[in-house]
């Protein structure tokens, strides 16, 4: 018999497999300044055939702009100070091309988007998936529909330690200050939005839109928790194999958006003019949510809309349920609601989705 592949066959093969495991990311030896500032470099090596396109998030300039480095101070986690972006869908024109047997580095002042005021041993690593780091575009001729389902590969690097003394950014002294007054404002029971940036009379309207779509939204999503619970469609399809446990965590977050909209002071800020970000807000710096260019172009209702895009970035809230950026997309949240419901249960989209629920689900 004869085993060679056909040529379309062999080109499906090779469409799904070879991209992530060509990726090889390392650290550099951390170096602590003086001033106990601490920068790594992280470098991206093509070790395969083909060009790899890299998402230009992972080749930070002079602001971070993911979360990509798993931090630990004496062996605790680091709690991330820098933002949390929902983007629109990304494209090959979001990347920069690695050609093989090529380099690229960035260097990340650690210090500035982790807290690392408590001085001690630094371990760092890069962490992320290959869907988050590469666009992994289909050769020509092929289509999606004909591709192999490509797999998922987590990407990790070597870790790296340095001792450092301790060291308070600016994002650690906005963080601090944002707690305080949330905790002050949290007695007072002061609700409400305001506004920053210089948003317009439109954008004022239309976010007061957005906002009373969230809180329909939130609403209905805490009411539908607290019923009675089950494997039903719609839990299943965002948040995978149900157990009470789950329902029991996605109950309590959406239960904290709810409250966030009902009794806590929310500003949104318009200074962000990203035509590719919806907004984006920093975890440890409630209740601020940044708008950008593809809230303004979004339903107020349904699918990634305005109400959505809200609920979204408050679940990205420490106080609220401290949610990440695992996946975009609808059909990437429901691929991580099959494969982990523990990281569906921990992804903004996954949460937004449910409470949007369109296309409609019992």
């Amino acid at each position: 018999m004869d085993k060679r592949l056909p040529i379309v066959a062999a080109a499906l093969l090779f469409a799904s497999s070879v991209f992530a495991g060509d990726l090889q990311v390392s650290l550099g030896q951390p170096s602590v300044s003086a001033e106990q500032d601490v920068d790594v470099t992280v470098s991206y090596r093509n070790t395969g055939k083909q060009p790899l396109h890299l998402y230009r998030w992972y080749l930070p300039g002079k602001e971070v702009q993911e979360r990509f480095l798993a931090v630990s101070v004496n062996g605790q986690p680091a709690e991330y100070l820098g933002p949390q972006y929902k983007r629109v869908a990304p494209s090959l024109r979001d990347t920069v091309t690695l050609a093989p047997g090529a380099t690229l580095s960035a260097k990340v002042r650690v210090s500035d988007y982790y807290d690392l005021s408590k001085g001690g041993q630094l371990s760092v690593r890069f962490e992320s998936s290959g869907k988050r780091v590469l666009n992994r575009g289909l050769p020509a001729g092929i289509s999606a529909k004909q591709a192999a389902p490509q797999l998922d590969e987590e990407i990790v690097s070597n870790a790296v330690g340095a001792v450092s003394a301790g060291k308070i950014s600016p994002l650690l002294l906005r963080s601090r200050s944002a707690k305080q007054a949330w905790q002050v404002q949290s007695r007072s029971a002061v609700s409400g939005i305001s506004y920053a940036g210089n948003c317009s009379v439109s954008q004022q309207s239309q976010s007061k839109d957005g906002v009373v779509a969230a809180g329909a939204m939130a609403d209905e999503t805490a009411a539908y928790l607290s019923g009675a619970q089950s494997a039903s469609p719609r839990y299943v399809t965002w948040f995978g194999t149900y157990s009470q446990a789950n329902w029991n965590t996605a109950k309590s977050h959406y239960v904290k958006i709810k409250d966030a909209l009902d009794t806590k002071p929310i500003k949104l800020d318009c200074s962000c003019t990203d035509s590719d970000t919806f907004a984006y807000v920093y975890p440890s710096q409630p209740y601020t949510i940044y708008l950008c260019g593809a809230f303004w172009r979004a339903p107020t209702k349904g699918t990634d809309s305005k109400g959505g895009t809200l609920v979204h970035e408050l679940s990205h809230f420490t106080v609220v349920a401290g949610t990440r950026d695992n996946v975009y997309g609808q059909s990437g949240a429901q691929a991580l609601a099959r494969s982990n419901p523990a990281k569906a249960l921990n992804n903004a989209d996954n949460h937004e989705y449910f409470a949007e629920n369109t296309p409609f689900q019992p």
